[in-house]
C-alpha cells in the first residue's frame, strides 16, 4: 500500500481510525460503526459499497489514498487505520510528473485523415478486385476440367501469394525500419502507421498463427526472432522492427506485444525484448519498453506495464507483473536439430498445399459452378435481368440465402460433433507429443473445430448452452439446469477433457487452458472446475488451476496454479487474493433459484431466450439475405463493370452492414434503451438484457483506428464527445456509456456496464471524462467514473463503481493509484512525428 505522507498532517492511527468511521458510518448510512466491525460479514458491505467508501476517503486531503484491494485485506476500521498509518522511517515516493498530452488535431486535419483512410481502403478493395476477376477470366479459359483446376490453383496462389506480400512491401515503402518514436493522432504520419497496421493484421498470414510459417512472416516484416519460435497470438506485432524473441520461445494465443500503444493523442512505438527459453502465458499484455530475460515465464492473464524488466529464468504473473514461485510451463521441450527442423519444414509445406490445392480451387470452381450451371443463377446474369426489379431476383436470392446460412449452420453443427470426435481417438490425455508433426495437426482441427463462434453466440445465456458443449465433448453431468450455466463466450483447447461441476455458472469470456506446449512439444490435460462455482468475465482457467467447490472467480481474476486448493471463498485480482464468497446484497436474489417455483421460473426464462435464439437467426439471416441481393445484383453488373462491381459490393456490404446492426441493436430493445438494474436472471429485465446483448453486431470493428468509429458509436447510442481515437474497444450497452472529447481507447479494451453475479444481473452507467486513455486490455466496470485526464493502464481492471479523479493515473487489477511506476509517463523516442 502507497502513501503520499505529505497530505496526512500528522495523523496517527487513531485520527485515522476516527476518519475512516465517519465516512463508512456515512457511506452505509447507519448511526455509528464499531472499530472492530467486519466490512462484508458484520456490517453487510459489499465492493460497490466499498469503492463508494475509498472515493470519499481520496477526496480527504488529509487521508492517505485506499484501494479497493485495502479493504478487503484489512477489512476493519482499527486494521485499516494501522495499514495506512505512515512509519517515520519510510522514504516517501513520489509520483512522476505529468504526462506530456498532445494539442487536440483541428477538425479540418480529422476529417483529411478519415478521407484519406476511407480512399485507402477503397484503393485496397479495388486492388483485391481486380486481381479477383483476373483471375476468374484466367480460370474461365481452361478448356478441361483438370485444367481448370490446375488453373485455379495458380491463381489462387498468386492472389494468396499477393494478398500476403502486400504488407511486407507497404511496411519497407511508407514506413522502413521501425523506432522509438511518438507519432501524432490523425496527422498524415499517422495514416501511414494506420495503413501498414491495417495491412499487417488483415494479412491471411495471421490465421497461420502457432505455424513456422506466422513466424516467417514476422521475419518479413522486420522482427528479430531466433529459431524455434513458436507463436499462438493472432494479435500480430505492428512495430515489428522493435521485437525481438530469443531462441525456444512460446508465446500464447490471444497476447498482446504490439510494440506500441495511443496515449494522449499520440501513438508511441518501443521495444518489447523476449530472450532464449521464455514462455509467455495466455491473454497476457506486453506493454511497450519491457523485456524478459533468458528462460523468463510471464503467467496467463498477466502484464508487464512500460519499463518493467524480468530478470533471467525469474518466474512473474499478475497486472503489473511481480515475482511468483508458479511455474506456467507445464511440459518440457522434446525433440531437437534436424528432426525437429524437418518437421517445421514438411508441416509448412502441407499446409499451404492443402489451402492452394484443395481450399482455393475448392472456392472458385464452387462460385463457377454455380453461375454456370444452376439455371436460375445463369438467367440473373443475363442482359435482360434487372435486379431488385424482378419477382424471379427476389425469390432466387431468398432460397439462396436460405440454404447457405440455414444449410451452413445445421452443417457446421452436426461437423463439430462428430469429426472432432473421430479425429480425438489419436490424442491421449498426459502424452507428450512432438509439434508440427500429425498428432499436432490432429489436435489444431479439433480446436478450430469445436470453437465455433457462431454457435456458442446462438446457444449462449441460455438452457441449450448445455446440450450443445455435452455434444462438442464437455462433462457437465450432473447438470443443474440454471438457464444461464454458460455466456455467449466460451473456448478451449480440447473439450473432452473439461468437466464442470453441478451447479456452476459461468458468465461470457471464459477460456480453457488445457493444453501446454514447449517450442517442440506439447500435450493435452484434463480440466475440472468444481461444482457451486461461479465465474465472471475474461476469465482464463489453466488445468493446473486450485480451486475446488463453491468458489466465486471475479472478472479477469488470476487463477492460482500452485498452493492449496481453494474452497468456499471468493477469488479477486491478479495475483488473486481470498475475498468474501458472498455478502449480504448479492444474495438476496438466491431464493429465485431455489424452490419450488424455481422450475416455473426456469420454463419462462426457456420460453423468452428460445424466441431471442429465433429472433437472433432472424436478424442473421436477413443479413445473409439483402448480401446475396447484393452479391447477385454485382455479379449482374459484373460484365459490363467488371472489377468495379465487386468494389461496390464490399463498399456496400460494408456500409450496410454497420448500420443494420445498429437497427437492430435498437430493436432489440424496442428502440428504448437499456437501464440500470439489479435483478435475478429469472426475471425479465435478465431476460430483454440476455436479447441485446446478443444481438450485438460487429461490423463497426472494420472501422478500427478511423474517425468513422465515431460514426459507427454514435448510431449504437454512445453519448461521445469530439475526436474520439478508438483502436479497437468492446462496448457492451453503449447507450450507457458517456465519453468525453479526445479520448483515447487502445485495442482489446473493454467498456461493459453490466454483469452477471451469482444469479444476479446488475448494471449501471459508466462515464469518461475528455482527455481520458484506457489502456490495451484493460476493463473498465460498471458504475465506474473517470475525470478528465486520467489514464489507466494496461490490463488493468478497474472496478464497479470506483471513481477516478482527474489526471490520476492508475493501473492494476483491480486498479489502484500508480504512484510507484512511471504508468502512463511519456516514453523517450527517438523522434516526434
Amino acid at each position: 500500500m502507497l502513501v503520499d505522507r505529505g497530505t496526512l498532517d500528522g495523523a496517527d492511527a487513531t485520527g485515522i481510525e476516527r476518519a475512516l468511521a465517519e465516512t463508512l458510518t456515512d457511506v452505509l448510512r447507519v448511526e455509528q460503526v464499531s472499530a472492530d466491525s467486519h466490512f462484508f460479514d458484520d456490517l453487510g458491505a459489499d465492493s460497490m459499497v466499498m469503492a463508494q467508501f475509498c472515493a470519499r476517503i481520496r477526496k480527504r486531503p488529509n487521508l492517505p489514498s485506499v484501494s479497493i484491494k485495502d479493504t478487503y485485506q484489512h477489512p476493519t476500521v482499527r486494521s485499516l487505520a494501522t495499514a495506512l498509518t505512515p512509519r517515520s522511517n519510510a522514504p516517501a515516493k513520489q509520483a512522476p510528473g505529468p504526462v506530456e498530452v498532445a494539442a487536440p488535431a483541428g477538425m479540418r486535419q480529422y476529417v483529411l485523415c478519415g478521407t484519406l483512410q476511407v480512399l485507402i481502403l477503397l484503393g485496397y478493395a479495388s486492388l483485391a478486385a481486380l486481381a479477383f476477376e483476373q483471375g476468374i477470366e484466367w480460370i474461365s479459359a481452361g478448356e478441361t476440367l483438370l485444367g481448370a483446376y490446375l488453373r485455379a490453383a495458380l491463381a489462387g496462389g498468386a492472389g494468396f501469394l499477393g494478398v500476403c506480400t502486400l504488407p511486407i512491401l507497404a511496411k519497407w515503402v511508407l514506413i522502413g525500419r521501425w523506432r522509438p518514436q511518438r507519432i501524432r493522432i490523425w496527422s498524415l504520419a499517422y495514416v501511414r502507421f494506420w495503413t501498414v497496421k491495417t495491412l499487417v493484421t488483415l494479412s491471411p498470414l495471421v490465421l497461420f498463427a502457432g505455424s513456422p510459417l506466422y513466424v516467417l512472416y514476422l521475419r518479413a516484416l522486420g522482427a528479430r526472432i531466433g529459431r524455434g519460435v513458436v507463436v499462438f497470438s493472432r494479435r500480430a506485432p505492428v512495430c515489428t522492427d522493435l521485437l525481438t524473441i530469443g531462441d525456444g520461445t512460446v508465446i500464447r494465443k490471444d497476447t498482446y506485444l504490439t510494440c506500441y500503444r495511443a496515449s494522449g493523442g499520440w501513438i508511441q512505438t518501443g521495444a518489447v525484448t523476449l530472450g532464449r527459453d521464455v514462455f509467455v502465458g495466455e491473454k497476457a499484455v506486453l506493454d511497450i519498453e519491457t523485456s524478459l530475460g533468458d528462460g523468463a515465464q510471464l503467467g496467463h492473464a498477466s502484464s508487464l506495464h512500460a519499463g518493467q524488466i524480468v530478470p533471467d529464468r525469474d518466474r512473474w504473473h499478475g497486472s503489473p507483473a511481480q515475482p511468483t514461485g508458479a511455474d506456467y510451463r507445464g511440459v518440457e521441450p522434446a525433440g531437437c536439430g534436424t528432426v525437429t527442423t524437418l518437421r517445421r519444414a514438411t508441416y509448412t509445406v502441407l499446409q499451404l498445399a492443402s489451402l492452394l490445392l484443395f481450399y482455393v480451387p475448392l472456392a472458385y470452381g464452387g462460385v463457377d459452378w454455380l453461375f454456370a450451371e444452376v439455371p436460375q443463377f445463369t438467367a440473373l446474369l443475363g442482359p435482360e435481368t434487372l435486379a431488385f426489379t424482378s419477382w424471379a431476383f427476389y425469390g432466387v436470392a431468398l432460397v439462396t440465402s436460405l440454404i447457405l446460412f440455414l444449410g451452413s449452420v445445421l452443417v457446421g453443427m452436426l461437423v463439430v460433433v462428430t469429426v472432432p470426435r473421430v479425429l480425438n481417438r489419436a490424442i491421449k490425455p498426459d502424452n507428450v507429443y512432438p509439434l508440427y508433426g500429425i498428432h499436432y495437426a490432429v489436435h489444431r482441427a479439433i480446436a478450430r473445430l469445436t470453437n465455433r463462434k457462431f454457435l456458442v453466440e446462438l446457444l449462449g445465456d441460455s438452457s441449450y448452452i448445455v446440450g450443445y458443449l455435452r455434444g462438442v465433448g464437455y462433462r457437465l453431468a450432473p447438470v443443474v439446469q440454471t438457464g444461464a450455466n454458460f455466456g455467449k463466450q466460451v473456448k478451449h483447447e480440447t473439450p473432452y477433457l473439461v468437466s464442470v461441476g453441478s451447479g456452476t455458472v459461468i458468465a461470457d469470456g471464459l477460456s480453457i487452458v488445457n493444453a501446454d506446449f514447449s517450442n517442440t512439444s506439447f500435450r493435452v490435460a484434463r480440466t475440472s472446475i468444481g461444482p457451486r462455482s461461479f465465474l465472471g468475465n475474461d476469465v482464463v482457467y489453466p488445468s493446473q488451476g486450485r480451486t475446488g467447490d463453491n468458489c466465486l472467480l471475479a472478472t479477469k481474476v488470476l487463477v492460482p496454479i500452485d498452493g492449496k486448493v481453494r474452497e468456499g471463498v471468493g477469488l479477486l485480482g491478479s495475483p488473486s487474493f481470498e475475498i468474501p464468497r458472498t455478502v449480504e446484497r448479492d444474495s438476496k436474489f438466491h431464493h429465485m433459484a431455489t424452490g419450488d417455483e424455481q422450475p416455473r421460473r426456469l420454463a419462462a426464462k426457456n420460453k423468452h431466450n428460445a424466441l431471442t435464439i429465433g429472433w437472433f437467426l432472424l436478424s442473421r439471416w436477413c443479413y445473409a439475405f439483402v448480401l446475396t441481393m447484393l452479391g447477385f445484383w454485382a455479379a449482374n453488373l459484373y460484365d459490363s463493370w467488371g472489377a468495379m462491381a465487386i468494389t461496390l459490393f464490399a463498399a456496400l456490404s460494408l456500409l450496410f452492414g454497420v448500420v443494420y446492426f445498429a437497427l437492430v441493436e435498437r430493436a432489440s430493445t424496442g428502440f428504448r434503451g437499456t437501464r440500470p438494474t439489479s435483478c435475478s436472471i429469472y426475471q425479465l429485465d435478465c431476460w430483454r438484457r440476455e436479447r441485446f446483448l446478443k444481438m450485438t453486431g460487429h461490423m463497426h470493428l472494420a472501422l478500427n483506428g478511423t474517425p468513422l468509429k465515431s460514426v459507427a458509436w454514435r448510431l449504437l447510442g454512445v453519448r461521445l464527445g469530439r475526436r474520439l481515437f478508438d483502436d479497437g474497444c468492446n462496448m457492451a450497452e453503449k447507450d450507457m456509456v458517456t465519453i468525453g472529447d479526445n479520448c483515447t481507447l487502445n485495442a482489446g479494451s473493454s467498456i461493459q456496464c453490466h454483469s452477471l453475479e451469482d444469479f444476479a444481473l446488475k448494471s449501471d452507467r459508466i462515464t469518461i471524462g475528455s482527455g481520458c486513455t484506457i489502456g490495451i486490455g484493460a476493463l473498465v466496470h460498471y458504475g465506474v467514473t473517470m475525470g478528465d485526464g486520467a489514464e489507466l493502464a494496461p490490463d488493468s481492471f478497474l472496478m464497479k463503481g470506483e471513481e477516478m479523479p482527474p489526471h490520476a493515473r492508475w493501473g492494476g487489477n483491480p486498479a489502484r493509484e500508480m504512484r510507484d511506476n512511471k504508468v502512463g509517463a511519456a516514453v523517450l523516442t527517438s523522434g516526434t512525428r
